[in-house]
């Protein structure tokens, strides 16, 4: 897939889910453009939901799509009890190779603290587009509430405090 520079950030399937649903991937694109990376675990997720009618086709060929080595297949064993394959691979290729993660599922952010590894997701980067100039505090709102409508589970649903 994609040319990217280094990556140093993983995008598992919620965050590109949110954005997907909405189809503002451009603007995920355009937050982490360069750095940002995802597993093949992730990719088969997202197209599973494509496949099934839950998610638009859209294209993924901007984001690196890393495989796990040894030790991280083995890291990735022992999370699949806890945590699907996008998690279980984004973890532990985060921790492994000292990565940020960018997820919405709950429990992989309190596991991914846990280790150090540094966590964010939609509502970060819609902060960061908002910081950035991208997007309006009114335009990021509006984008957020499209997400809460087709089943985001937000932990806010206004970004005003936040920026």
């Amino acid at each position: 897939m994609g040319g990217v520079g280094k990556v140093d950030i993983l995008l598992n399937n919620t965050v590109l889910s949110n954005f997907g649903l909405i189809n503002r991937m451009e603007l995920l694109r355009r937050a982490v453009e360069g750095r940002a990376g995802t597993t093949e675990e992730v990719v088969r997720e997202f197209q599973r939901g494509v496949e099934l009618g839950y998610l638009p086709s859209v294209s993924l060929k901007w984001l690196a799509v890393l495989r796990m080595d040894d030790d991280e297949r083995a890291i990735f064993r022992s999370l699949r009890h806890r945590f699907g394959a996008g998690e279980a691979s984004c973890l532990a290729i985060a921790q492994n190779r000292g990565m940020k993660l960018a997820t919405d599922d709950r429990d992989a952010r309190r596991y991914a603290r846990r280790l150090g590894i540094p966590v964010s997701g939609t509502i970060g980067i819609l902060v960061d587009l908002i910081r950035r100039g991208f997007l309006t505090v009114d335009e990021a709102n509006t984008l957020l509430g499209e997400m809460i409508e087709r089943g985001y589970h937000s932990p806010v649903d206004d970004l005003s405090a936040l920026v």
